[in-house]
């Protein structure tokens, strides 16, 4: 069975940083790309970053990439998200997924497995 669960969300001030985990067991880690999305109060989800099997970082959108870092430990079957310098804009559930597939996608049809979802709320 797939599974996914994140942690290290929480209530951080404006300008603070996070780490976020994405524990992944159930399927073959390192062959598959894993994606970072988001979705806040109002609004539809939306992709933030995604690693491809073989290491190579997405962030996808454009204000993000010089504050937010994706990476994964294949020892520990683990992805990571390090934001830094974030806004009360950036407040969101966060959710990792994969579709089990070797390449990114920022399209959420892509991704039939999720986690939970991790809070993160930034206070101004």
């Amino acid at each position: 069975e797939v599974q996914l669960v994140e942690s290290g969300g929480g209530l951080v001030q404006a300008g603070g940083s996070l780490r976020l985990s994405c524990a992944a067991s159930g399927f073959t880690f390192k062959d598959a790309a894993i994606a970072w999305f988001r979705q806040a109060p109002g609004k539809e989800r939306e992709g933030v970053a995604c690693i491809t099997r073989l290491f190579t970082p997405i962030v996808y959108n454009e204000f993000d990439k010089g504050r937010f870092r994706i990476s994964r430990d294949n020892v520990k079957n683990t992805v990571f998200l390090e934001m830094s310098g974030l806004n009360p804009w950036d407040t969101a559930v966060y959710y990792c997924a994969t579709g089990l597939r070797r390449t990114c996608s920022a399209a959420e049809g892509d991704f039939p497995y999720w986690g939970q979802g991790t809070q993160v709320t930034v206070s101004s």
